[in-house]
């Protein structure tokens, strides 16, 4: 079974698009963070959650 960790981003409204994009892509590539989910509130803030793959490894004797 995967299991995921999370991490939650706030993006300002006053944050340009350029700005949000490279610090999602810098998360993406030395973070191992996919994109899970994005709400574009009314005011122009975003909510971004990020996710990546817990690797459990096993104990072998």
């Amino acid at each position: 079974m995967l299991a995921y960790s999370y991490m939650d981003v706030y993006i300002p409204r006053d944050t340009s698009r350029e700005a949000a994009r490279q610090m999602l892509t810098e998360h993406a590539e030395y973070g191992q963070w996919e994109l899970a989910r994005v709400r574009l509130y009314p005011d122009g803030s975003r909510h971004v959650r990020l996710r990546r793959k817990i690797i459990r490894v096993r104990r072998t004797l």
